[in-house]
């Protein structure tokens, strides 16, 4: 996926609360619109070389927004938007080997009182959840990083679309381009972890796909292994 905005170097001093998050730009401190409530404290922090997009317009409180941060000489994409359109964009280009042959891929389905980002129509109804990832630690990418009772919402939403009969899919898409595998974050969020971990014993599949990143495009790679 090509990234098609103005790109904007700099350097992160701080966040004041989730939303904002102040950057040096050619000696210049501005403010910047940050897209992931998560915490991110292991990748924001004073001195991380980040990226920003610039978007002139008036209507908007900043005219910036924070989309990746380097970490070990990588990129990484904290945008929490683009892990579905890249999903989206695998599933369609045949990238995801689990989800290959279905005639009809639509986003943000509802199902009952559920909402789900992808329903796979063809020999069978596949609906697939994207999470994500942004955490690493030791080459090993994790999710979450902060408690997400939202997170385990969607779990059980998934467990109800199993029990349904149909096919119910969790895919993580790893901003990472180095991890090694995924886990949930047992440590920050035992509830979500256990949860999936209910959830593949129940017969939903959990993929973690990890991504290429550059400055300018985005795109999903390969599996890496799940040990949940």
């Amino acid at each position: 996926m090509q990234l098609n905005y103005n790109t904007v170097y700099g350097t992160f001093i701080q966040r004041p609360n989730r939303f904002i998050a102040y950057i040096d730009v050619d000696h210049q401190k501005i403010s910047c619109h940050v897209p992931n409530t998560g915490r991110l404290k292991e990748l924001l922090y004073p001195g991380a070389q980040v990226i920003l997009s610039h978007h002139p317009s008036g209507k908007r409180k900043t005219d910036y927004s924070l989309r990746m941060i380097k970490k070990k000489n990588h990129w990484i994409s904290i945008d929490s938007q683009l892990p579905n359109a890249l999903a989206y964009e695998a599933i369609l280009n045949g990238n995801i080997e689990e989800l290959r042959g279905y005639s009809m891929v639509k986003r943000e389905i509802c199902f009952g009182k559920s909402r789900f980002d992808l329903q796979l129509s063809g020999n069978d109804t596949c609906f697939v959840e994207v999470k994500g990832v942004t955490l690493e630690k030791d080459n090993w990418s994790y999710f979450p990083d902060a408690p997400t009772q939202r997170g385990r919402k969607h779990i059980d939403e998934m467990i109800g679309v199993i029990e349904k009969g149909y096919r119910g899919v969790i895919l993580f898409i790893v901003q990472i381009p180095y991890a090694k595998g995924f886990s949930p974050n047992w440590a920050t969020d035992p509830g979500f972890a256990q949860k999936l971990k209910e959830a593949s014993e129940k017969g939903v599949e959990i993929l973690a796909y990890k991504c290429h990143i550059s400055p300018n495009e985005v795109f999903v790679t390969e599996k890496i292994p799940v040990i949940l």
